[in-house]
């Protein structure tokens, strides 16, 4: 065949996928290669040059090529889905967002998509993960706000469910995990109050049923210990609270008798409250008392930048977990599928 007939055998193929659901057989056609070859690019086989599986994602693009999903299931046995647990709490800001952005960085060129439950404040939402897992609806889970005794863990791992947590748990059967140094962030800003010379130090902890509780508590105790000074951990109050119930604590306990001075704050939503309640006493942030926080955004730095900040990156935490969770599903063990991320001293936030 000349090269003038195969251009219009390819242009001819062009038009029909304008009018036609575009196939495997469609960019066989334009591409000249056989179909088994194009089906085994579009699934990255390593079998397959990358210069070739490079071209055949290109055509497929061009071509708006969409994969027959219930053929693939039939054929696989798997969805090409991952879901995710997501909480609406508003403490950490653009914590979704972040999140499913390195989560998408980490699934770009594969063929798996992203589905999203909304996960609940006042519990662990396991049916959520039981449902996912009875209906057949996703190859994988990712989710957050981990408890010491997660029941979603244990049904997942009793079911031999991929999965990936942000954050830890106490089990003794090991499970993939990316987490924050917490017990290291506590600890870090407790340290920089104290060196401010603040005299009474105090931390909005989050709720006692999670995991990252007990590593925040640890952290802060032990620099309060370590420098024998005193301290205050409120009671009845934590990270769940709405802002202007916080704001209103603090504006009640800083007008009270021997109120701390200086605030370890694990988000910027309880460092702005924090601030708000001060000043609404008239005490002014960096001369009566001193906040260190932990930033997620560029928002605390922009409107309060007297308040010091230890970064915790989101976006890399999203993508290292869709990594570890797609070699989960290839069959990796999950004892060695472990992160944690190390607080960022003075890091920016981009």
């Amino acid at each position: 065949m000349s090269r003038s007939e195969k251009s219009a055998d390819i242009e001819t193929a062009r038009s029909t996928v304008r009018t036609a659901k575009p196939t495997l057989k469609t960019i066989a056609e334009l591409t000249g290669l056989a179909i088994t070859t194009v089906s085994r690019a579009l699934g990255n086989d390593p079998r397959i040059s990358e210069t070739t599986r490079r071209r055949v994602h290109a055509v497929a693009a061009e071509v708006g090529y969409l994969p027959d999903r219930a053929a693939q299931r039939l054929k696989t046995g798997r969805t090409n889905v991952i879901a995710v647990l997501l909480d609406p709490h508003e403490e950490i800001l653009g914590f979704g967002t972040s999140i499913m952005h390195g989560l998408a960085r980490a699934l770009q060129g594969t063929p798996y998509h992203l589905i999203v439950t909304p996960n609940f404040l006042d519990g662990s939402n396991v049916d959520a993960a039981n449902y996912i897992i009875r209906n057949g609806m996703a190859d994988g889970l990712i989710f957050s706000r981990t408890e010491p005794f997660d029941p979603r863990v244990r049904l997942l791992n009793e079911n031999g469910f991929p999965f990936v947590t942000h954050g830890r748990t106490e089990f003794s059967t090991p499970h993939a995990y990316v987490d924050y140094d917490n017990v290291a962030f506590a600890y870090e800003a407790t340290k920089r109050l104290i060196a401010k010379g603040r005299r009474k130090v105090t931390i909005i902890l989050p709720p006692k049923r999670l995991t990252f509780h007990q590593h925040m508590l640890h952290g802060f105790m032990t620099a309060v210990r370590e420098a024998g000074v005193a301290y205050e951990i409120p009671e009845g109050l934590d990270l769940d609270c709405p802002a202007d119930q916080i704001r209103d604590y603090v504006r009640r306990r800083s007008a009270g008798p021997d109120a701390p001075d200086g605030f370890a704050c694990p988000g910027e939503v309880s460092a702005l409250a924090t601030i708000t309640g001060m000043s609404d006493n008239g005490l002014t942030l960096g001369a009566e008392y001193d906040i260190v926080a932990k930033q997620t955004s560029r928002l605390l730095t922009q409107i309060q930048p007297k308040v010091e900040t230890i970064y915790e990156d989101l976006t890399a935490a999203g993508e290292a977990m869709g990594r570890l969770l797609l070699r989960r599903i290839a069959g990796e063990p999950a004892e060695g599928l472990h992160l944690m991320q190390a607080p960022q001293i003075g890091f920016a936030a981009g």
